[in-house]
């Protein structure tokens, strides 16, 4: 079982599984943010959905004011739910396309390319930027992950 162990924790020395770890780390952690930022968003417009929320603003009918939404509280949670539907396939897809052997060149353009894509894809939703920016920038990360898949399929089946 030792052994085992041991050959798991080898591929930490595998540069782009590194990579990988890495840059995952990076778009993990600024979908986490987007928690705070929504959390944020919630107190400072006092826009909640829940009733046990906004005790700490009154009780009963005083409280209910405060059940409501907010078009920032639900721009930020879009943006968290479009991370959701983004970051999660990444992760999986990107494990896979880490472990097919990938040359290092490749795998830092996909994983850059991706969390460079993602963090502006926030900024645009966040201020907002103007269309297409936010767009572009959600388009450009899908492919990427896109792009990995098929270096997947076409490592594992042969495509």
């Amino acid at each position: 079982r030792r052994a085992e162990m041991a050959k798991s924790t080898q591929l930490i020395d595998n540069e782009v599984f590194r990579a990988y770890a890495t840059y995952t780390a990076i778009v993990l952690l600024k979908m986490m943010l987007m928690s705070l930022v929504t959390a944020y968003f919630r107190i400072t417009r006092k826009a909640f959905v829940n009733p046990e929320d906004t005790a700490s603003f009154g009780k009963g009918e005083s409280a209910k004011k405060f059940l409501r939404t907010d078009p920032d509280v639900e721009r930020a949670r879009r943006g968290h739910l479009n991370d959701l539907e983004n970051i999660v396939p990444f992760v999986g897809i990107g494990l896979l396309y880490a472990l097919s052997g990938p040359e290092l060149s490749t795998a830092l353009l996909h994983f850059r390319i991706f969390t460079g894509a993602r963090i502006f894809h926030t900024f645009a939703y966040l201020i907002p930027l103007p269309q297409p920016g936010r767009g572009l920038s959600w388009a450009v990360g899908y492919s990427v992950t896109f792009s990995m898949a098929y270096k997947v399929l076409k490592t594992a089946w042969l495509l």
